[in-house]
């Protein structure tokens, strides 16, 4: 079937993204083309220098890099052995060295990045460190390309932060053909939706730590990347999307003979753009109608929301400005293709077993709703990326992703689970902020109830555990932006709030901080902007105050007169919660980026 030509919306607000990034693109072009054209840096370094640069290789390595030229790759990897994601991480250094050297090349580890998870710090003070990790994690890139010596770089990451930390890095290093290489899901354990339900048992107080505790370890329980359809599973549909993947490696399993092609692929790919002379560097292959594809990707598989944070700066350091305007045209048109957990009952290898991303991808191409013509790591272009991985014996072959294998999982763009995307930007007095929609029930998609206001995450546990909740109530936590306290994630306040939900109430969530992919069916206004601890109007709100939310007409508002709400005194972020902000877990460290966070719908950027 033809594809249909490109949607009227999609070219729209993409043509209104390159009008607004014109100056800072063309800027970025021009610095990132000028160090294109330098001479290979070994033969521009001076002699200490390369010396230095190749002491530590194996003899014929430097004699390849310094006497003959050959092409020497840069790995970035975020390996470590505590986080399930990057542990299988641990030989594609040597698998990518050895590939490099068969085609007559190098390759080095020229740095590590750190990778914390979410999981492990949700709800304690390391948390307080997770968003701005991303920035460390681009500042770490930054150091490891920047002894210059690299052709290309291969960048090794999973997760949350890593991803947009390691493309942020990356793209400051615009001018190397990069190709990201990731690790794949753990094996499926209990279902998502059985886990779910074990935390709000425990929430309420029906079993204990041993029977909560059983059931995490089997959800979490082997290496390889959490099943549920959160932000680090979004990062590999995005890179999907934006063709700076090996086509179909997303959701491939750690281990294994077709995971460790394709990580030898990866060699082969950045290498095949070198020896080929075409012109593919990262700078190049992120452009406006990337960064575009990406956000429609996100929107059809009902992506984490933290990705309107992230791909904001992710664009930025590629010079081009997005805001959530355009996230909320883009989901007006764009249909949503998958239920994957939180948005539905699978998980992401049932969602690879359906058809994954080769077949969501082709889909949306078909459809008119993606840009066809753009660069990609691969010189097929992004109909490469409608094709999933197999082994043909030992070789390495692309199959077309086909139809979908289960509907209940992924669909046609012509029968989509609905119309438009799962995402909805909300506006009024309370300032700006996002909900996503595609887990929440139909009937809970305007809330209007009294406010109780909150100081902190654990301030409402305590309330909850106290038996205060019990009733219609819109709960806003406040003092939880980029500027407060590092904008933490509030996942332990889904459980209460699913339970508060399930006995009847109008439960809601409103909040300057996140809740990220795992959001689940509560409705909750998150990333207010701008935050409390700047002004923003969430320091006005008092308990009792009645507030809307209304996801079908996009607003947000305290209903209070216009009159009164002017003349409400803006509350100052308590003293005791400034004292112990910032204080302990390596968070002082961290003071000068929360001083300098932008907004979130700005980024959070620190290096602005």
């Amino acid at each position: 079937m033809a594809a249909n030509p490109l949607h009227a919306e999609i070219a729209r607000v993409t043509a209104r993204i390159i009008e607004r990034s014109r100056p800072r693109r063309s800027a970025y072009l021009a610095q990132i083309n000028s160090a294109a054209t330098r001479s290979r840096s070994a033969d521009r370094m001076g002699c200490a220098n390369l010396a230095h640069a190749v002491a530590g290789s194996p003899p014929d390595d430097r004699f390849k890099i310094v006497a003959q030229h050959v092409p020497n790759i840069g790995i970035v990897t975020a390996y470590n052995d505590m986080l399930s994601a990057h542990t299988p991480m641990q030989p594609y250094p040597e698998l990518i060295k050895l590939e490099a050297r068969r085609h007559g090349a190098t390759a080095q580890v020229a740095g590590g990045v750190p990778a914390m998870c979410d999981g492990v710090t949700q709800g304690t003070a390391g948390m307080e460190l997770s968003l701005f990790s991303r920035d460390v994690i681009a500042m770490a890139t930054a150091v490891a390309l920047s002894h210059d010596m690299f052709d290309a770089a291969l960048l090794l990451g999973v997760c949350d932060k890593i991803v947009p930390g390691l493309l942020i890095g990356a793209l400051h290093f615009g001018h190397l053909p990069t190709v990201f290489v990731p690790a794949g899901p753990m094996p499926s354990g209990i279902s998502n939706q059985e886990k779910a339900k074990t935390r709000e048992l425990a929430a309420q107080g029906l079993v204990g730590r041993a029977e909560l505790l059983e059931s995490e370890m089997k959800s979490y329980h082997a290496p390889g990347t959490c099943t549920f359809y959160g932000t680090a599973n979004s990062n590999q549909m995005l890179l999907e999307a934006m063709g700076l993947h090996v086509p179909g490696t997303a959701f491939v399993a750690p281990g294994g003979d077709l995971r460790d092609e394709l990580t030898r692929e990866s060699a082969r790919t950045v290498l095949g753009i070198i020896k080929s002379k075409r012109y593919a560097p990262i700078g190049h292959v992120v452009d406006e109608k990337a960064i575009v594809n990406a956000m429609v990707a996100l929107l059809a598989t009902g992506g984490s929301t933290n990705h309107l944070i992230h791909w904001v700066a992710v664009a930025h350091s590629a010079g081009i400005t997005i805001d959530w305007d355009d996230f909320s045209d883009l989901s007006n048109v764009v249909p949503t293709l998958t239920h994957v957990y939180p948005n539905g009952s699978a998980d992401v290898n049932q969602f690879q077993a359906a058809g994954g991303t080769g077949l969501v991808i082709k889909e949306l191409l078909d459809a008119g709703l993606m840009h066809a013509d753009v660069l990609t790591v691969r010189a097929g272009g992004l109909q490469e990326y409608t094709r999933e991985p197999y082994l043909n014996g030992a070789a390495l072959a692309w199959a077309d992703a086909g139809e979908s294998k289960d509907e209940s999982i992924v669909r046609s763009a012509a029968r989509p689970f609905s119309a438009t995307g799962g995402l909805k930007l909300l506006g009024g007095n309370l300032g700006r902020s996002v909900i996503k929609v595609s887990s929440v029930p139909d009937d809970r998609h305007v809330i209007e109830a009294a406010a109780r206001v909150f100081d902190s995450q654990q301030a409402l546990l305590d309330a909850f555990n106290a038996g205060e909740l019990e009733k219609d109530i819109i709960c806003v936590v406040r003092w939880q932006g980029p500027q407060a306290n590092g904008m933490p994630e509030l996942h332990k306040l889904t459980p209460p709030l699913a339970v508060l939900q399930g006995k009847g109430f109008k439960v809601a969530l409103v909040t300057d901080g996140r809740m990220s992919g795992a959001s689940g069916k509560v409705p909750a206004a998150i990333h207010v902007s701008p935050e409390a601890a700047a002004g923003g109007p969430l320091a006005k709100v008092r308990d009792g105050d009645v507030i809307r939310l209304d996801a079908l007409t996009g607003a947000l508002n305290v209903l209070v007169s216009d009159q009164a709400w002017a003349a409400r005194t803006t509350d100052i972020m308590p003293l005791a919660l400034r004292q112990s902000d910032g204080r302990g877990m390596g968070r002082e460290l961290f003071a000068n980026m929360r001083a300098r966070a932008l907004t979130a719908e700005q980024g959070a950027m620190s290096w602005l």
